[in-house]
């Protein structure tokens, strides 16, 4: 597997809507902590670059005001399109960091070499972060990205992901 390259287009947020009359955007982030968005520029939304001229806090969510879109109208028309940013925009993971898009389509295997799938998305679950696992064989794999615990290795370079999750803990189709 290929490692991504440095101009690679990463999702980390999207719009969800107008913010009032003056054509802020409501944005829903995927960083953590969620104001980090605002950290990463320029955002590409499809083949456009967009500014950020202002940003705050409304409440619970986060709105911002983009350069060129100053009414409800022009706010609406980004829909729930995605914001991406260069990959060489974000800070360099820690080690036992990752984030989640270099995670998707890892091969997933068990401590047996048993082939569960791939990594098809993560999911927040509040308590840890799960892999969705996806493969023919079993369908869906659900597995607690727990380092240590249940996640036992990740390598990037290998394209893959080790898990302790024996075949016995699958549900029985019978």
């Amino acid at each position: 597997m290929n490692s991504p390259g440095a101009s690679e287009l990463v999702v980390v947020g999207h719009f969800n809507g107008p913010w009032g009359v003056q054509g802020w955007v409501r944005v829903f982030s995927h960083t953590r902590p969620p104001t980090a968005i605002f950290d990463y520029r320029p955002w590409r939304v499809g083949d456009r670059e967009l500014v950020v001229e202002d940003w705050r806090k409304a409440g619970p969510r986060l709105v911002a005001r983009l350069r060129g879109i100053d009414t409800p109208e022009a706010a609406a028309a980004l829909g729930r399109s995605e914001i991406r940013v260069a990959r060489s925009s974000l800070p360099e993971s820690g080690v036992g960091e990752y984030y989640w898009h270099d995670l998707i389509g890892l091969d997933v295997v068990n401590l047996d070499e048993h082939r569960y799938g791939r990594v098809a998305a993560l999911l927040e679950t509040g308590a840890h972060d799960v892999l969705d696992v996806r493969g023919d064989a079993h369908g869906q794999v659900l597995i607690p990205f727990v380092i240590d615990e249940f996640v036992r290795r990740v390598d990037l370079d290998a394209g893959r992901i080790v898990v302790d999750w024996p075949l016995d803990w699958l549900e029985d189709d019978a």
